[in-house]
């Protein structure tokens, strides 16, 4: 099925999720540090890392983002609480999915079937370039241009950024986004996609919002805008 990787120090734990994520048929590797969890991310090379946030020797949110530093590899954020701004924090440092303990094994496993399912994003079919006014988007190589200039942008980044792009002009709700790029298990996280488009706009230039505009309570819709003739 897959292969993945358990980042966490509760032993107990680590023998239930292998044990548990075997059945199921993947290949699992489990560590207990953050230090060896951005090792084996390296050499295992796994489909997704299940990563605690309390680690004994690095922060599980810092694991995070030192692997996105160099790894698109899907990222499940696991941790004792679900406070709001601890799950944005997750997000932000480029996490895919956050699951609350205590959490069940059929929950796991659909979450990651479903950060696994969607990585990545198909460009329409029969194109691989999509031109929305200013921006350009590669599909083959997961490259984005604005006014010609490269944008560096994660991978989940790319895909929300794609399925906007794909429907511009369009309203697309929190459910839509949710559903098309983490799965069809997703609804009521619409944190997810604020703390995604807050990062978007950054990169845009467009913290006001006028690309990728805010349809308040319903979603985002992308505006396809010609950049301005020039005096």
């Amino acid at each position: 099925m897959a292969r993945v990787l358990v980042i966490d120090d509760d032993r107990s734990l680590l023998r239930a999720l292998r044990l548990g994520l075997q059945s199921e048929g993947h290949d699992v590797t489990t560590v207990e540090t953050g230090e060896q969890g951005l090792s084996q991310t390296a050499i295992f090379g796994p489909d997704v890392v299940v990563l605690d946030i309390g680690l004994p020797d690095i922060d599980g949110l810092s694991v995070s983002r030192r692997i996105r530093e160099w790894s698109d590899v899907p990222i499940i954020i696991l941790s004792a609480t679900g406070e709001e701004n601890k799950k944005v924090a997750a997000l932000d440092g480029g996490a895919n999915d956050y699951v609350t303990k205590p959490f069940s094994m059929a929950e796991l496993e659909a979450r990651i079937r479903a950060v696994i399912r969607t990585r990545g994003v198909e460009a329409p079919e029969g194109d691989t370039v999509l031109k929305c006014g200013r921006l350009e988007l590669d599909f083959i190589h997961h490259d984005v241009a604005l006014d010609g200039d490269a944008l560096s942008l994660t991978a989940k980044e790319f895909e929300v950024l794609s399925f906007l792009a794909r429907h511009a002009g369009k309203t697309c709700t929190h459910q839509m986004i949710l559903s098309a790029v983490w799965g069809t298990g997703y609804g009521n996280e619409a944190q997810y996609i604020h703390a995604y488009v807050h990062r978007l706009r950054q990169k845009l230039n467009d913290e006001a919002g006028h690309l990728l505009r805010t349809v308040p309570g319903i979603g985002y819709s992308l505006v396809c805008e010609e950049a301005p003739a020039a005096n």
